[in-house]
C-alpha cells in the first residue's frame, strides 16, 4: 500500500476562516492532513514570529474531518515552526497555506502572512504553496478555486520544488466557467501609494488609519497582475533569498576597504 503524503495546512486568517476549511477539505482527498493555524486573524503580519510573549497551542476538534488540528496563539510563521518541532512525527511532504481571503499578488507577497508561512516551510526544506483568492469577504465563494488548488498541489507532490523556491498562487474572483486556466508568471512591479487618515479621539488624542491604493507600474503580459486581470490563475515561483545577485559585481568595484 502506497503511503499517503503528509500535508501541513496553515493560514493567516485564523483556523475558523472559510478559506482554510476549504483548503483542508481539498487536502483530505490527497493525503494525511495536520492543521496548525492561528487562533485569530494574523493578516499582514509578514514573517513576524513570537519572541517576547508566551506562545500557546492546543489540539482542537473543529469538525469531524480525519485531520488533526491545533490552534496556535501566534503568527502564521509561528504555526509552521511549532508544527515541525512539536506536533509532527515526521517532516511533511508538503505545506499549504491559505486559502487567503484576498490578493497576495505582486508586492503584497512581502506583507503576507499566508506566504510567510509557505516561506517558513521552504526554509525548512519543505515544498510549499500559498493560495489566495481575490475576495476579501469572510463569505467568499471558494468553489471555483477547488480544481486549481488540487491540480497545483498534485503537481508539486509529483515534481517537487527546487531548494529555496515556493509557489505563490492567486486565483481570480470569478465563477468556474470564467476562469481561463493557469498562467506561470513573474511578480508584477507594483506598490501601494499610502496615506494616513489622521483623526482625534473624544479625548483629543491623535490617531491614524492607514489608507491607500494599489498601483500597477508594470505593463508586461507575463506578470501575475496581468494574468489575474485577464481571468487566469497566477502561479509565481518565489524565493526567500533576497540577494540582488546582479548587483554583486558592481558593488565589489566600490571603494569599500
Amino acid at each position: 500500500m502506497t503511503k499517503k503524503p503528509l500535508i501541513l495546512v496553515t493560514n493567516d486568517d485564523g483556523i475558523s476562516a472559510p478559506g482554510i476549511r476549504t483548503l483542508i477539505s481539498i487536502m483530505n482527498t490527497i493525503g494525511d492532513v495536520v492543521v496548525v493555524a492561528p487562533d485569530s486573524a494574523q493578516s499582514a503580519m509578514g514573517h513576524a514570529i513570537t519572541l517576547n510573549s508566551t506562545l500557546y497551542a492546543e489540539e482542537i476538534h473543529f469538525d469531524n474531518g480525519p485531520q488533526k488540528e491545533y490552534s496556535c496563539s501566534g503568527t502564521a510563521a509561528d504555526c509552521v515552526k511549532i508544527a515541525i518541532r512539536e506536533f509532527l512525527d515526521r517532516t511533511p511532504d508538503l505545506c499549504v497555506s491559505g486559502i487567503n481571503h484576498g490578493s497576495n499578488s505582486s508586492i503584497n507577497v512581502i506583507y503576507s502572512g499566508t506566504m510567510s508561512a509557505a516561506i517558513e516551510a521552504g526554509i525548512e526544506g519543505i515544498p510549499a504553496i500559498g493560495f489566495s483568492l481575490l475576495d476579501y469577504g469572510w463569505n467568499a465563494n471558494f468553489e471555483a478555486s477547488k480544481p486549481y488548488v488540487k491540480t497545483i498541489t498534485e503537481q508539486v507532490l509529483k515534481h517537487g520544488l527546487p531548494k529555496g523556491v515556493v509557489l505563490n498562487v492567486n486565483i481570480p474572483n470569478l465563477s468556474t466557467e470564467h476562469i481561463k486556466g493557469i498562467r506561470v508568471c513573474r511578480q508584477a512591479r507594483a506598490n501601494w501609494v499610502e496615506e494616513f487618515d489622521k483623526r482625534k479621539t473624544p479625548q483629543g488624542k491623535d490617531y491614524y488609519w492607514l489608507t491607500g491604493k494599489f498601483v500597477n507600474l508594470d505593463s508586461g503580459d507575463d506578470t501575475d497582475e496581468w494574468a489575474l486581470e485577464n481571468g487566469y490563475v497566477s502561479v509565481v515561483p518565489s524565493q526567500f533569498d533576497l540577494t540582488a545577485h546582479q548587483f554583486i559585481k558592481e558593488l565589489k568595484s566600490w571603494d569599500l576597504k
